[in-house]
């Protein structure tokens, strides 16, 4: 907890901290950049979890950085939700970022909407509307589950640009087989913090990268002590035993 504190104490004063760059991340913009040219709107889903999932909030902090390149494009991004509360939030989200890039009429509220709460019937409909759309870039970012591959699968069909990133470990080989990008599992949480511009989380990234690699060391330590025969080294290694 310290080292975290450090850290984001350090990016609250204005240093810059290095975080790997995620291609995930970097490919969104040309992804955009390429629907622009061809004319094509784009599909953003949030997942089909609710508002309180983790990986729920990524996907709607990724969204509006995503919207605000979007509007400054001048491109067209599709949102169909599977949650009505996630719905209204997505809406305030992406309304907001076409009114922060100086752009509050080009905001089309009938591209933002409330599908259904049914998860093969949210399969479907957002398939369909890849179908009928013909999209040049599909964004699948949040909580999915057996829906993934179905969705994955009829956007390639497309041939659009896919970009995909879930923390739900059983789903995430079946984005990493149909999609040209996937974020895995923190990768999420990392992407969220990398496009938004909270220096509060960017600390907090790299306070959890340094808090990792230290307990990475002191097991390591641990086992090296073990295998010289130190006493008692048993004890610390021994997780939920007597």
């Amino acid at each position: 907890m310290i080292v975290i504190l450090i850290f984001i104490r350090i990016a609250k004063s204005g240093r810059k901290l290095y975080v790997r760059p995620l291609a995930g991340v970097q490919a969104i913009e040309d992804a955009v950049g390429r629907a622009t040219e061809m004319g094509k709107p784009m599909i953003y889903s949030p997942g089909i979890s609710v508002i309180s999932d983790i990986a729920t909030l990524a996907s709607i902090s990724i969204l509006s950085r995503v919207s605000e390149i979007v509007a400054e494009f001048g491109s067209r991004l599709i949102v169909p939700n599977y949650d009505p509360i996630v719905y209204s939030v997505t809406d305030e989200v992406v309304k907001g970022a076409y009114v922060k890039v100086g752009r509050p009429d080009a905001y089309k509220a009938d591209d933002v909407y409330f599908l259904t709460q049914r998860q093969f019937a949210y399969a479907s409909g957002v398939s369909g509307l890849m179908a009928r759309e013909k999209p040049a870039a599909n964004f699948f970012l949040g909580w999915f589950m057996a829906e993934s591959l179905i969705l994955a699968e009829a956007g390639s069909m497309t041939g659009a640009i896919q970009i995909a990133g879930t923390d739900s470990i059983s789903q995430i080989p079946f984005f990493i087989v149909a999609c040209d990008y996937t974020l895995i599992g923190e990768e999420l949480y990392a992407a969220a913090t990398l496009m938004g511009e909270d220096t509060r989380l960017l600390g907090g990234l790299k306070g959890q990268d340094y808090v990792k690699l230290i307990a990475m060391i002191l097991l390591i330590v641990l086992f090296i002590l073990k295998l010289c025969g130190v006493p008692g080294i048993e004890s610390l290694l021994v997780v939920g035993g007597n």
